[in-house]
């Protein structure tokens, strides 16, 4: 093995774990630095704990701006709107549905969201994608093509077989089912810009207006063959068969995958999202060799093309299951395991961090805020229940001479006052919550209502076990060297 090999891959292993070695390293901060400048932890704590009130705000506030303009998309007509463009014929829609051992009755339900559409056009194309080391996806897809043949164009079906340079899990089934799409495609004659795949989850329903809303917005946009379409996945298909903790974490990840959507210079789609096949094409479709794919295709993209590639919000609602697995501990280690695997997306750091050093064509201060965007997401969800909830008690405690000065004193105070202006938000949470699952219509029941309110009390708790510790562990698996296994999070 030569010099410049090691020199590489000691570079790589350290970009990996930069992030890790950063949420350790704050987590523990004022336990190793309190004995020695303990006013240095204190400012660096109400420091952080301001910036989280900031991030509470600017969430609630694009929580809001969300809403508003989901409310005021649904009052347009998109399907009378893309029949007044001629170009709208010519285009044609690829649903690739990746799936493992889903059960049929859940596909089933998102194949038949699908047929409910108002688009005026019949160019699409369902394209069910099955891994072949399931035994039971040739009598899954048999049933799935006798029943919805005649709703669809065509249907494709493709069976992903294990290769041993890839990693098992939605990138690689996505990869190998776009290439069977791309040759499909060519010998039908159509053309690669005309083509849109959408890759919706095996347990996502697609909004009425769906593809007639992505159509026209595709056409309308200039840059279309460079940008993803997203409208955000709210987990609400399941709502009232949740146990408690896991309906209080669907119902914040909810919210906050609203108020992404109106972020759009940070805005990267995640689950379910739309985007052409000639930008799948052109950046060789999804590496095969990594577990989180949502962001990494983006950068994949991004590095190639520059700030040409963006996500374009869609305001509208896609239904999602959250975890639910029948017997409530099951659920919450499913839904762990869930987390942890959204987490392991801190993997994509060092591929971000090494295409920066690879790609002087993209702009400096560009792709500067991009990572510093990844980075701090990533180094948030661990971190983040550590230093609101205890830090601040420690170095009064480590530190007892601390402790008898002014700010040794104040410190708890002031982190739980920011800390109870930011929990205010939680109001705002609630209401949308409510307004949401009545468009859904996934209602509340009166009685309802009061365990709607009390739930929110529990919160320190959720977030600990099914957000910062599941984080935790991916990044310290990445830290140790050790990989993930990419496991199908169970809904039934």
């Amino acid at each position: 093995m030569t010099k410049q090999i090691i020199r590489s891959r000691f570079f790589q292993r350290l970009l990996e774990i930069i992030v890790p070695i950063g949420s350790w390293f704050f987590i523990t901060l004022p336990l190793w630095l309190s004995p020695f400048h303990p006013a240095l932890v204190a400012y660096f704590i109400i420091a952080f704990d301001l910036y989280f009130f900031y991030k509470s705000l600017i969430t609630a506030y694009s929580a809001v701006v969300s809403y508003s303009e989901i409310l005021f998309h649904s009052k347009i007509n998109y399907q009378k709107k893309v029949k007044s463009l001629k170009e709208a014929s010519s285009l044609n829609h690829f649903i690739i549905v990746p799936n493992f051992k889903e059960p049929l009755h859940k596909l089933d339900s998102t194949i038949n969201s699908f047929v409910k559409n108002d688009y005026p056009y019949k160019n699409i194309y369902l394209v069910l994608a099955f891994e072949k080391r399931e035994e039971e996806a040739l009598k899954k897809s048999d049933f799935l093509v006798n029943k919805y043949r005649s709703f669809f164009k065509d249907i494709l079906i493709t069976y992903h077989p294990d290769l041993a340079h890839e990693e098992p899990g939605k990138a690689s089934n996505q990869t190998y089912s776009a290439k069977v799409v791309d040759r499909y495609v060519i010998k039908a004659g159509l053309k690669r810009e005309n083509v849109i795949i959408t890759i919706c989850d095996a347990d996502s329903y697609l909004p009425t207006n769906y593809f007639s809303y992505l159509s026209f917005t595709f056409l309308k946009d200039p840059n279309r063959n460079y940008h993803f379409y997203w409208a955000p996945v709210l987990l609400y298909n399941n709502f009232w068969k949740l146990p408690l903790f896991v309906r209080i974490q669907a119902t914040l990840s909810s919210i906050l995958r609203l108020a992404f959507l109106s972020q759009k210079d940070n805005l990267i789609q995640v689950s379910t999202y739309s985007t052409n096949l000639w930008l799948l094409k052109t950046i060789k479709f999804w590496d095969v060799d990594i577990i989180p794919e949502d962001w990494h295709i983006f950068f994949q993209a991004f590095f190639t093309f520059s700030d040409k590639v963006k996500t374009i919000p869609l305001f509208t609602i896609v239904n999602g299951d959250a975890v639910y697995s029948g017997a409530t501990l099951k659920t919450f280690a499913n839904r762990y395991e869930q987390e942890k695997r959204w987490a392991w997306g801190v993997s994509d750091v060092g591929y971000i961090l090494k295409k920066f050093f690879q790609t002087p064509n993209v702009d400096f201060w560009l792709k500067f805020r991009k990572i510093m965007f990844v980075m701090e997401t990533h180094l948030f969800w661990p971190v983040s229940f550590f230093i609101l909830t205890i830090s601040a008690s420690i170095p009064p405690l480590i530190n007892p001479i601390f402790k008898r000065t002014v700010l040794g004193f104040l410190l708890p105070k002031l982190s739980a006052l920011i800390l109870t202006l930011s929990s205010a938000m939680l109001i705002l949470y609630i209401y949308l919550d409510i307004k949401i699952r009545q468009r859904v219509n996934m209602k509340t029941h009166l009685f309802n209502v009061p365990l709607l309110l009390v739930q929110w009390y529990l919160l320190p708790i959720v977030s600990f076990f099914f957000s910062s510790l599941p984080a935790l562990d991916a990044h310290t698996r990445i830290l140790l060297g050790k990989k993930l296994k990419y496991k199908v999070t169970e809904k039934i």
